[in-house]
């Protein structure tokens, strides 16, 4: 192993001084090559959750490398306020404004069949949008609103859109990029009804936001799985510690005590915005990103994805979105 290997996954291992923007700092000096300049010209994306924080970054990104930005969110004025900064931001932007609330299974029917009848094709489809509910609630399909948000939503939507990321082939491909969290680690796969949605003991909505970006990450490996070889790859990664409206005011001592050392939005946002514009190889079974770098999805000391568990959990999310079971 390289000397830089090994001070990456010192960085890695460390939390800290990996997920802070201490690691963005030292890691610059051997990260893969930035996207070209106007590599996304030509290019259409979708990024969810993209009117504040990590996601209006990531759609800033796109626009300035030349893409055609769908700024998605649940509130008509905020996408509109925002695509107004974007578009004075970036003069040259094509920016389309789109409204879809992720945790309703229903408005993600109707929005993804709008869509369909707009585009052609779809070269990117970030999946940022996110909800850290302080007492569990439920969306009008009756699902808890952490995992309606961060996992059953974006799987309907990744699967109604394989039409157009899939027409993506014939101009380089298209990606799909979860945005999970390294709070996932600390969290365990779920493959009970109760289990997964969050019915099985006392709601804690941290525990529940961590819980949902565990399954993101299993679920973002099993549609990898499904979808090799062809012109979709489906990736997921964790952005860091970033400083956002969402983390001052659902962790607000973390905030607090690690404010200095938070990465900016446009740092959180740099893997997501690299995978989809480069769309580099991935060696391995794993398909989880952090700094421009595949990740375990499990430090050394836990055990894998136990494969029962999983085969349950993802026939739930088939089950409950009404979605194919071809796993």
């Amino acid at each position: 192993m390289s000397a830089t290997a090994v001070l990456d996954a010192v960085l890695d291992r460390s939390l800290v001084l990996g997920y802070t923007k201490i690691g963005p700092a030292l890691r610059r000096r051997w990260w893969p090559a930035d996207p070209a300049p106007g590599s996304m010209h030509g290019k259409r994306v979708v990024v969810t959750g993209a009117t504040s924080g990590i996601g209006e970054a990531i759609a800033v990104s796109f626009a300035e490398l030349g893409a055609t930005v769908h700024v998605l969110g649940r509130s008509a004025d905020k996408v509109t306020r925002y695509a107004e900064r974007l578009r004075r931001a970036v003069p040259t932007a094509e920016v389309v404004e789109e409204v879809c609330d992720i945790g309703d299974l229903d408005a993600v029917r109707v929005w993804c069949a709008d869509l369909l009848g707009r585009v052609d094709v779809l070269h990117g489809l970030v999946h940022n949008a996110g909800a850290m509910p302080p007492e569990r609630a439920e969306t009008a399909q009756g699902h808890e609103l952490a995992l309606a948000a961060h996992v059953l939503g974006p799987h309907l939507m990744t699967e109604l859109l394989l039409p157009v990321l899939g027409a993506a082939t014939t101009t380089g491909g298209s990606s799909v990029v979860f945005m999970s969290s390294g709070g996932m680690y600390g969290a365990g796969l779920r493959d009970t009804e109760d289990g997964i949605e969050f019915r099985d003991g006392t709601y804690d909505g941290v525990q529940a936001y961590a819980r949902t970006k565990r399954m993101q990450v299993v679920l973002a490996e099993a549609w990898a799985g499904r979808l090799r070889g062809g012109g979709v790859r489906v990736e997921s990664m964790h952005p860091g510690w970033v400083a956002t409206p969402g983390v001052s005011e659902s962790l607000p001592r973390f905030d607090k005590v690690m404010g200095p050392l938070l990465r900016d939005a446009r740092s959180g946002a740099d893997t997501a915005v690299w995978l989809v514009a480069t769309r580099p190889e991935s060696s391995g079974s794993y398909h989880f990103w952090h700094d421009r770098a595949l990740r375990p999805t499990t430090y050394g000391w836990q055990r894998g994805e136990d494969h029962t568990k999983v085969r349950r959990f993802l026939s739930y999310v088939s089950a409950a979105t009404g979605t194919s079971a071809a796993w």
